[in-house]
């Protein structure tokens, strides 16, 4: 791979729409008193398991394992199971002509995730269905937030920095990679918001990058993590998952852990080559891209890249991260 060439790559090209966005006007009324949320209960004690897609309006992936799962009719044996179709209004506007655009409609739902901004006098879409969302954020001891990827890569587990969410990820013995990260400088993320970000508290939180997002291998990443989290945080019994569900298992590779966030200062930034993640880079120094002209360096040997992409490009946005693995 040519990591030092400095001319400028043409703007990539939009990647196909492959599968068809799933139909959710059936969840769109329910008994939980929010709408596009509904819940399954079980007769014993358990966990109360909160169940997330559609964060971005244009990352239906993890929607259509939800949609799979409450048609199932599987019901948790011990808890609860809450599964929530989150910016359903972005998703309302999903184009496959113009598919990028329906991410948000006024700002990041996932940038919300704090008590200063939930509380504050913003009023935006976002925040709007956020602090609708946020009793059932808050009454969570297990989080799988579901969502996809702008460039193909391999499953991405975000952790975040606390060691029970690394273990919990580990223990699914799901292929892929494991990102221990600290979130975006532009805003907290769900999986972080309150008890979810604390050292002291057993919650547990994990936010699945299933792949890119129109491609049919992202749905089954998305039903197969979601299986896998239900059984491991003791909602359902491995005996429980329907048939076809599951891939087969895989210890993921060694954690990624994220040093630095490259932001773009300007919108004359492009990478050096076709980088779609996962990608190490062996010596420090190395140009990976330019920003104004000026080169982006890797800051230590064996950097891995995470999540490199240009799709949603402006001063301020992160376009990729620097990790080293752990071990």
């Amino acid at each position: 791979m040519n990591t030092t060439n400095k001319s400028l790559p043409t703007p990539l090209a939009a990647h196909p729409v492959q599968v068809e966005p799933p139909q959710l006007s059936r969840w769109a009324e329910s008994t939980a008193g929010v709408a596009y949320v509904h819940e399954r209960f079980a007769s014993k004690p358990g966990p109360e398991v909160l169940l997330t897609a559609l964060v971005h309006g244009n990352e239906y992936s993890g929607a259509l394992a939800l949609d799979a799962f409450l048609r199932s009719g599987l019901l948790p044996r011990r808890g609860r199971i809450t599964a929530a179709f989150c910016n359903i209004d972005a998703f309302g506007r999903f184009d496959a002509a113009q598919p990028d655009a329906s991410r948000y409609i006024d700002e990041d739902f996932n940038r919300v995730w704090s008590a200063a901004v939930l509380d504050g006098p913003g009023q935006t879409a976002e925040l709007a269905r956020a602090r609708a969302l946020r009793p059932l954020v808050d009454r969570a001891t297990h989080l799988l937030d579901l969502h996809s990827m702008h460039e193909p890569c391999v499953p991405l587990m975000v952790t975040g920095l606390l060691p029970r969410n690394i273990a919990f990820a580990q223990s699914l013995n799901m292929a892929g990679e494991i990102i221990v990260d600290a979130g975006h400088a532009d805003g907290q993320r769900m999986r972080d918001y309150g008890e979810f970000g604390e050292a002291g508290n057993a919650r547990i939180a994990l936010l699945v990058e299933a792949g890119q997002h129109w491609d049919p291998s992202s749905v089954a990443v998305a039903r197969n993590v979601l299986m896998r989290f239900l059984v491991g945080a003791g909602a359902i019994d491995s005996a429980d998952v329907p048939p076809g569900w599951l891939m087969p298992d895989a210890a993921a590779a060694a954690p990624v852990t994220v040093t630095h966030r490259v932001v773009a200062r300007s919108m004359d930034f492009a990478f050096v080559d076709a980088y779609r993640g996962g990608e190490v880079i062996r010596s420090a120094g190395t140009p990976i891209a330019h920003d104004a002209s000026e080169p982006v360096l890797t800051p230590y040997d064996d950097c891995v890249l995470v999540m490199p992409s240009v799709r949603q490009l402006r001063p301020g946005v992160t376009t990729v991260r620097f990790g080293r693995r752990d071990g």
